[in-house]
């Protein structure tokens, strides 16, 4: 091989690994690309995500090498293209952003770490050939082994850092992202600074960093595996991070929810104080109302009894659970629902054992309730129903709620709880159609979750038809467990 054919050869090489770099970027956006819906239209519209990635990588470096740009003129180029597409590719800027960097310091790093090994597989290619024909030809196959092994390594290295950012979805700030970049772009510039020290040339005369300094042919690839892990490290800590604040939410939800409870109870406590007081007044009542029929007032006296009715009826609770937590949960729900048209029915009998909690049981039937109030909203008048069932079966409690329901819905496969028809979790279980704060979404099915756990329980949610139907299992606890 002569040296014109060894440089035609390497060039080729060297599209072909634009190529599968192009393909690697494209399988490491895709997870992450929205769309996942099997209709017609989605699944095109995400086909033709797919082709733009692969196409602003591939065009670009193709430009680049063509024109002898520096590589990290069409990095950047590349990652303002695709923060630029991060709208239609349904993603936010500052993830799409990051995942970029991540891809670009993950290459640099492995072909960092194969610098060593092509110093001495060159060395092993090249040293017993005498002409030069053989050294060209052992120098392409050397070559091409570097880059098969790079290549390799590069996806291994990306499929690993992929699948731990997909543990957990992340929505970056501004801050967020700054913290995140540290590691992979001090990476890049490392890397690149390497890069520019391998080979320098003065005077005519070519100077090899690896024949200067041996040491760094075992360095180089520690420093670019304690980069990779360096990242890996972040983003688990990252994202430990987001699930703390997350678990913080939830609690500070229920914590609302069982405050917001008790403060009812003090209400209720009034209100039932109140009818101890009407019936010790029931005397002067009586005596006002015989001093009315003396006087001849039959229509004072019509009225003095009106208003004596509603009175009583403010303090009357109409679905009587046999216990006063659930009363007042049940009771102003049931309210609520008569607010909205929505047909309300209860079986609901609190547990008879003292295995249960009732502050448990009222978080779990207060967010299962609310979720239906809400879901009750989209559907037509006269549609609107909910049916509240609580009954004990020995050690085991079973709560089930249904009510009408529009809309489709599906499943995420790690949590079980509803995602809504567009593939994002809907506000507390339910199919969102009116652009709310979507900031907790699940919480409330979340919470749900959380009070059954502490009950090695079940939740088991189905959609038939309009309805939707959450039963939930509680198993009872000893008394030592609370």
């Amino acid at each position: 091989m002569s040296e014109a054919g060894l440089s035609l050869f390497t060039d080729i090489v060297a599209e072909i690994e634009i190529f599968l770099y192009a393909v690697c970027m494209t399988a490491f956006f895709y997870p992450f690309m929205a769309g996942k819906k099997e209709q017609r239209k989605s699944r095109l519209k995400k086909a033709f995500m797919v082709y733009m990635v692969f196409m602003i990588y591939m065009v670009l470096y193709f430009i680049g090498m063509a024109t002898s740009v520096y590589g990290w003129l069409c990095m950047i180029i590349v990652l303002i293209l695709l923060v630029a597409a991060s709208k239609f590719l349904d993603m936010d800027k500052e993830f799409t952003f990051f995942l970029g960097v991540i891809f670009f310091c993950i290459r640099d790093l492995s072909m960092l770490a194969m610098e060593s090994i092509d110093f001495f597989s060159s060395g092993y290619f090249v040293e017993k050939e005498e002409t030069v024909e053989y050294i060209f030809r052992n120098a392409a196959l050397n070559y091409v082994f570097i880059k098969m092994l790079h290549i390799v390594l590069f996806s291994i290295l990306l499929y690993t850092a992929g699948r731990l950012l997909k543990n957990k979805k992340m929505e970056l700030h501004i801050r967020e992202l700054c913290y995140l970049l540290i590691t992979p772009v001090t990476g890049i510039l490392f890397g690149n600074i390497i890069f520019r020290l391998l080979i320098v040339v003065q005077n005519n005369l070519v100077f090899q960093l690896y024949e200067q300094f041996p040491v760094f042919l075992g360095i180089m690839p520690v420093v670019a595996a304690l980069f990779y892990a360096g990242i890996l490290i972040t983003i688990v800590s990252y994202q430990k991070m987001i699930g703390l604040q997350e678990e913080k939410e939830k609690y500070f939800v229920e914590q609302q929810q069982v405050h917001a409870i008790q403060e009812r109870m003090e209400e209720v406590e009034q209100f039932y104080h109140g009818i101890r007081q009407m019936k010790h007044e029931m005397k002067n009542h009586l005596t006002n109302i015989k001093g009315l029929v003396r006087n001849g007032s039959y229509e004072d006296i019509e009225q003095y009894i009106d208003q004596m009715d509603e009175s009583m009826n403010v303090f009357e609770l109409t679905i009587k659970t046999g216990n006063t937590v659930t009363d007042v949960i049940v009771n102003d729900k049931q309210k609520a629902a008569d607010k909205q048209g929505i047909q309300f029915q209860s079986e609901f009998s609190y547990p008879k054992s003292e295995g249960y909690n009732a502050y448990d049981i009222g978080v779990i039937i207060n967010n299962l309730l609310q979720n239906a109030l809400e879901a009750c909203e989209n559907m037509a008048e006269g549609k609107r129903y909910i049916y509240l069932s609580g009954r004990q079966k020995k050690k085991f409690y079973l709560i089930n709620v249904k009510n009408s329901f529009e809309g489709e819905i599906s499943f995420d496969t790690k949590t079980n709880l509803p995602l809504s028809s567009k593939g994002k979790v809907s506000t507390k279980g339910k199919v969102s159609t009116k652009g709310k704060d979507i900031s907790l979404h699940g919480i409330g099915l979340s919470n749900v979750k959380r009070e059954v756990d502490k009950y090695m329980g079940d939740v088991d949610i189905k959609v038939k038809k309009n309805e939707f139907d959450v039963t939930v299992l509680l198993q009872e606890r000893s008394k030592n467990e609370h």
